[in-house]
Order: C-alpha cells, then sequence, then structure tokens
C-alpha cells in the first residue's frame, strides 16, 4: 500500500507555512527541501517512495508554492530568513534530528540550519545543491552576480528572464536525455506561482541575497570537516546551473561522500525518480538512526 500524503498548512511566525507529511511520526525524520523556482510539489513522488520507512517532511519556502507570500515590504525575504521559518516549523512539529534532502535553494537554507545546530544532522542528500564556487556554471551565474553586486535596470533585466517561462521551462529539459519523461505540468505549475502579482519583487530580493550563501560556504566547510556528516549526491551531470563539479568538490573536506551523476539536469528527479530512489533508500538505511 502506497503511504498517504498529507497537505497541511502551520503557522511560523504569523505566517501560514505549507508542507508535505508523510509516514510514521516516530520514524527517523528527512527534511526535503525545495530549489527555485519550484515547491515541495518536486518531491511528490519522492514523498511516497520513502514514507513506509522515514517520516518525511516537504515545506513550501515563504513566497513559494501554498505557502504565505507576503510583500517585500512585509517580509525580509533572506536565505537566512526562510531558514527561521523553516527551523520554526520543524519546532513546531516536534522534529529535533533529521536527515535533509536539499536542492538548488534548499541547499542554502540546510546549511544555515546544520550551522545553527551542527548535532541535529543526521544525514545529507544533495541533489544539485551546491556548496562550493566549482559547483557554479558561469554562464548562467555571472549576469545574477552582476546585479547582485550592482542592481539596476541594465543588470535587472538579464536576470528578470530567469523569472520567464522559457526559462522554467528550460530548467526542467536542459540536459535530459529524454524529454518527454518530463511532464509539462511542472513548468506549468511553476510558472502560475511565479507569475502571480508581486512575485517578481520576491524572487529579485532572493537573488540580491545570493551572494551571502557563498559568504558562508567556509563555515559550511568546517562542519563538514568537523561533523563528517554522511552525505550523498545525487546529481543531474548535465545541469548547467550547478554543474558535476559542484558534486565532486564535497569529497574534498568528506572524503566518504557517496557520488553519483546521473544523465539528467537541474532536476533530476524527473526523469531519474527510481534511481534516486533508490540510491537514497540505500544511503539512509546506513545512517546511525
Amino acid at each position: 500500500m502506497t503511504p498517504a500524503v498529507h497537505h497541511r498548512t502551520l503557522p511560523v511566525d504569523g505566517l501560514e507555512v505549507f508542507y508535505r507529511q508523510a509516514g510514521n511520526p516516530n520514524a527517523p525524520a528527512v527534511v526535503l527541501l525545495h530549489g527555485f523556482p519550484t515547491s515541495s510539489h518536486m518531491f511528490r513522488h519522492l514523498i511516497p517512495a520513502l514514507a513506509d520507512r522515514y517520516h518525511v517532511i516537504a515545506p513550501d519556502h515563504i513566497g513559494f508554492g501554498q505557502s504565505a507570500m507576503p510583500a517585500v515590504e512585509d517580509f525580509p525575504y533572506t536565505f537566512a530568513a526562510l531558514t527561521e521559518i523553516t527551523s520554526g516549523l520543524l519546532h513546531r512539529l516536534g522534529v529535533a534530528r533529521f536527515a535533509m534532502y536539499v536542492q538548488d535553494y534548499g541547499a542554502p537554507i540546510g546549511w544555515r540550519l546544520a550551522l545553527q545546530d551542527p548535532d541535529r544532522i543526521t544525514a545529507i542528500i544533495t541533489q544539485n545543491g551546491n556548496a562550493y564556487e566549482e559547483g557554479f556554471v558561469r554562464a548562467f551565474w555571472d549576469g545574477l552576480f552582476a546585479y547582485a553586486t550592482a542592481p539596476d535596470p541594465s543588470t535587472e533585466l538579464r536576470v528578470r528572464a530567469a523569472l520567464t517561462l522559457g526559462i522554467t521551462r528550460w530548467q526542467y529539459l536542459n540536459g535530459v536525455a529524454d524529454p518527454s519523461l518530463v511532464s509539462p505540468d511542472n513548468w506549468v505549475h511553476d510558472q502560475a506561482l511565479l507569475d502571480r502579482p508581486g512575485n517578481d519583487e520576491i524572487q529579485l530580493a532572493l537573488f540580491r541575497d545570493y551572494p551571502s550563501n557563498v559568504d558562508l560556504y567556509p563555515q559550511v566547510h568546517q562542519f563538514f570537516r568537523d561533523s563528517r556528516v554522511p552525505l550523498l549526491a545525487v546529481w543531474g551531470a548535465n545541469d548547467e546551473i550547478f554543474g558535476p563539479a559542484g558534486a565532486e568538490a564535497f569529497r574534498r573536506d568528506l572524503p566518504d561522500a557517496e557520488i553519483h551523476l546521473l544523465d539528467s539536469g537541474h532536476f533530476a528527479l524527473e526523469s531519474h525518480l527510481e534511481t534516486i530512489t533508490a540510491h537514497v533508500r540505500d544511503f539512509l538505511a546506513r545512517v546511525p538512526a
């Protein structure tokens, strides 16, 4: 029987946070942290595939998915602020220790959770979730860093392209050997949420804050060295946002990191669900409870 997936909301600091939840709350917890421009929707198939053994929780970040979307004047759209909301949700759910699965934006949120309390992290699975400068594909990132350094109409125009349907679709299909495996429902769903009035300003604020994640990398690397946290990288090797060098770099600080490069792109779960699920289940089964 496929485990039931529940769709719930809880208030955290006065904001409604939507999350998907499945599995026995007494089982080891696995927290799934999504990337840009998607939501917990990206984990809709992975959640039931893990929930027979694990308590699985997948929140939507503030400004994404079904969670609250306050205006930029009413909420500080930074990765630190998104982390505080995530931490508050986990506290409300009574999740003290957990493994985390991070992708794209989910990675810097996950790294901040780990830096807040290293002992609460039992394991890390990263799917194109970057922690090293080697991971940045410069053709994609140079424009964003230029905008973050000097936001003005000319630099903003370039990054606004990332909020369009063409780029959302590209993120799902680029690097995928068989694009017919990827449902167009993904980019239609994500784009509808991106196109909500005011969401463009939210995304621009997070673009401007992105360098704060890079500034934390030395602390993140020290956390890896100190904790020796078990880490699995299941990485779309053809991703032109976070390239495979970003996956290989984890071994610099975690020599025992397990790395699998997949013939896929940024959203590898869409084309390689069964492969990723098998790797994750095998990896988590070897992590001490």
